[in-house]
């Protein structure tokens, strides 16, 4: 996917954060499913969504699953 396609897209999901702050929760998991897209495809990630994961991150922080035994 082309990057100004991925930033379409995160620009969408941001607008959305905004109208729709009830699911905040599910846009971050989406937002970060972008960004790691990004990463993916060897694309910069711009400063001020690297600042945005890290304040959302501190919002909703993931649960991390035990490692099997």
């Amino acid at each position: 996917m082309a990057f100004e396609a991925i930033k379409a897209e995160i620009a969408l999901l941001l607008n959305q954060m905004e109208n729709q702050p009830q699911d905040r929760h599910e846009l971050h998991l989406m937002l970060l499913e972008k960004l790691n897209e990004m990463r993916a495809f060897g694309l910069p990630v711009p400063q001020d969504l690297l600042k945005l994961e890290q304040e959302l991150e501190a919002e909703f922080p993931r649960v991390r699953q035990s490692e099997p035994k």
